[in-house]
């Protein structure tokens, strides 16, 4: 099976206790269990992202997934997807009793029209440097739009992919856009919740489709549907 530039979808048992709202760091965790402590990637830019799980249900002070859950993993490097494939079948165990009962294999899309519509399968983080703190831009602010296209465009340089062109909007008229405060290890981060436009070749957005958009898709930002 050819891997190269592929998404991987992985479903879940149901929880056997209860889990947190706060989760995410747990579902990093074992992102970066299977990839492993001295995996290539580690330390380097993140080339890859990954979506929250679906299916949650609210109740007890947390979550519960009684019909099972789903997340998908995707990378510009096939090799990723390799080693992430392999350590999910030797370890299936996430956290709460979960664990991975199938993974599928999804190519990429073609991308032919220079234009692409993509929801956000995790809230996405925009953060600029000031000069005493770290600014959480929201998709409203003039700068988040050229802040999407210049971070992805440094994205691009490090893999070897021409940016020329390609450019990355949140959808203006998207009326349900809202943020999320997300607590992460102690630290709070407001995302954002909304659709991105994304004009390029069909190799750039299919880069951008794999990577995610925005700052630390590595910890679950910034995915893409």
């Amino acid at each position: 099976m050819n891997f190269k530039k592929m998404r991987i979808k992985l479903f879940l048992t149901p929880n056997t206790s209860n889990l947190s709202f706060d989760h995410v760091p747990l579902l990093v965790g074992v992102v970066h269990k299977w990839l492993g402590s001295n995996n290539p990637f580690h330390g380097n830019p993140s080339l890859y992202s990954f979506s929250w799980l679906q299916g949650a249900r609210k109740g007890n002070g947390g979550l519960n997934f009684s019909q099972g859950s789903s997340f998908f993993i995707s990378a510009h490097d096939e090799t990723l997807i390799k080693l992430i494939v392999r350590s999910a079948v030797e370890e299936p165990e996430l956290f709460a009793g979960m664990k991975v009962m199938e993974i599928r294999m999804q190519s990429n899309p073609s991308f032919d029209r220079g234009e692409e519509y993509f929801s956000a399968a995790s809230p996405v983080l925009i953060k600029k440097k000031e000069e005493t703190r770290i600014k959480h831009c929201l998709s409203t602010d003039v700068e988040a739009d050229d802040l999407l296209t210049y971070s992805m465009r440094k994205k691009m340089n490090i893999a070897g992919i021409d940016p020329s062109g390609m450019t990355i909007v949140f959808d203006p008229d998207y009326r349900s856009a809202h943020t999320k405060l997300i607590n992460y290890n102690g630290i709070k981060n407001r995302a954002n919740v909304c659709p991105v436009i994304v004009k390029g070749s069909p190799e750039q957005i299919a880069f951008v489709w794999n990577v995610g958009v925005g700052n630390s898709t590595g910890i679950g930002f910034g995915a893409l549907n």
